[in-house]
């Protein structure tokens, strides 16, 4: 599978970059996608030096799965141009609440991530909201939970 990582060079990009590496994915290409500022500067992965490309150049098409990890600035100009080539995962506060984009939490709906077709945009929750939903879930399907108060100090 080819994979791609938009804003690799911030904290959420890098800890991606982290976890892939760790991961057991069967990973052919990766491409490291950065503003113009880090273009050519290359990063370890895997024991291969890869360099980092430019936003503005980068061709969409190369990768099947494109994790956008820039912020919501950059994914509302570059996320619908990419998910007209690549199946994009957004981590910004951009899509959570839009009704045509999936939200997924893998322990949680994962059967609805095939509902991305619609957009070719998958969203996810920010970091407490997906530890919240996977410790409420089991318990919604025994109890059904009505309602719950959270508070966050982030």
């Amino acid at each position: 599978m080819n994979f791609a990582i938009v804003g690799v060079t911030g904290n959420v990009g890098r800890k991606t970059l982290s976890l892939l590496e760790k991961s057991k994915l069967k990973i052919s290409n990766l491409f490291l996608i950065a503003s113009k500022k880090n273009v050519g500067k290359k990063i370890k992965f895997k024991k291969k030096k890869i360099k980092i490309e430019a936003l503005e150049n980068y061709n969409f098409a190369k990768a099947k799965i494109t994790f956008f990890a820039a912020g919501s600035a950059i994914s509302k100009r570059w996320a619908p141009i990419a998910a007209k080539k690549t199946v994009v995962i957004d981590n910004s506060s951009l899509f959570r609440m839009k009704k045509d984009v999936s939200l997924i939490v893998p322990e949680v709906n994962g059967n609805d991530i095939g509902n991305y077709k619609k957009t070719n945009i998958i969203a996810n929750p920010n970091c407490s909201t997906a530890q919240l939903v996977m410790a409420l879930k089991p318990l919604h399907d025994k109890f059904k939970i009505k309602r719950v108060v959270v508070s966050t100090y982030q």
